[in-house]
C-alpha cells in the first residue's frame, strides 16, 4: 500500500524531479541527520552546563565530558550518513568492531590515567573533602600517612600542602586520585591537625660521685707522745 502511494506520488512529480529523486532523497536524509546531530549536541551540552552549575563541577571536568559527547554524536552521525550513501552494513559493522577493538586496547593501556579521571569525577560529585580541608591519607587507621591542606584538585592529582614540612619551608604532596579511593582518608574540616608530639627521650642515669682513694702521703700523721 505504501509502495503504491509512493509510486503514485512519484508519477505526479515533474519529469526532471523524478530523474533527481535518487539524489534528492538521500541528500535530504543526510541533511536531516546532520541537523538532528547538531541539535542533539547543543541540547546535551546545555544539560551538562546546567548540571555542572547545580553540582558546582569545575571547568576542568567539563572539557572531557563535552569532548566525549561530541565525538559520540559525530561517530553516530557518520555511520548513518555512510549508510544513507549506500555503504554496506557489513562494511560498517566490520569498521565499527575494528575501532572498538583498538579503543579497548587503548583503554586498558591507559587504565591508570582513566582511573584517575574517573576518581576525579567521584571527588567532584561525592565531595569526600574540599579545597581548604586538612586531610591525612593513611594505609590503615593506626598508621600515619600523608597529611596536609588540600590546595588543588585536578583530573589526575590531589595536591596537599605538606603539614610535616620543616618550619620555614613549603612542600607539596601530589597524590593520584585513584590512590585516595584505595586508602583511608582522615578529614580535619577547616582546622589543622594537631601537632605531632615529640618522641619521649630516654632518661639518663644519674651520675654518682665516686670518692677517690686516699694516697699514703695524705693520711693523717699521729702526734701522740711515745711511752
Amino acid at each position: 500500500m505504501a509502495i503504491s502511494r509512493m509510486q503514485l506520488l512519484k508519477a505526479r512529480l515533474p519529469e526532471w524531479v523524478q530523474n533527481w529523486l535518487e539524489v534528492i532523497i538521500p541528500g535530504s536524509q543526510i541533511l536531516l541527520i546532520l541537523v538532528v546531530a547538531w541539535l542533539l549536541q547543543r541540547t546535551l551540552r546545555r544539560l551538562v552546563r546546567r548540571a555542572s552549575a547545580h553540582y558546582q563541577l569545575p571547568d576542568e571536568l567539563l572539557v572531557p565530558i563535552n569532548g566525549l559527547i561530541r565525538w559520540l554524536i559525530i561517530a553516530s552521525a557518520l555511520l548513518l550518513v555512510l549508510e544513507r550513501m549506500g555503504v554496506s552494513a557489513t562494511v560498517l559493522w566490520t569498521a565499527f568492531t575494528g575501532f572498538a577493538t583498538v579503543g579497548a586496547v587503548a583503554f586498558f593501556a591507559a587504565w591508570s590515567v582513566l582511573s584517575n579521571l574517573f576518581c576525579a569525577l567521584l571527588i567532584f560529585t561525592v565531595r569526600p573533602f574540599r579545597i581548604g580541608d586538612y586531610i591525612e591519607v593513611l594505609d590503615t587507621a593506626d598508621k600515619p600517612g600523608a597529611k596536609g591542606r588540600v590546595v588543588d584538585i585536578n583530573l589526575l592529582y590531589t595536591t596537599l600542602e605538606d603539614h610535616g614540612a620543616a618550619v620555614g619551608h613549603t612542600a607539596w604532596l601530589q597524590i593520584p586520585n585513584a590512590l585516595i579511593f584505595q586508602r583511608v582518608v582522615r578529614r580535619f574540616q577547616h582546622y589543622p591537625p594537631p601537632a605531632e608530639a615529640a618522641p619521649p627521650t630516654e632518661p639518663t642515669a644519674p651520675v654518682q660521685a665516686v670518692a677517690a682513694p686516699l694516697q699514703p702521703s695524705a693520711l693523717p700523721v699521729s702526734t701522740a707522745p711515745g711511752p
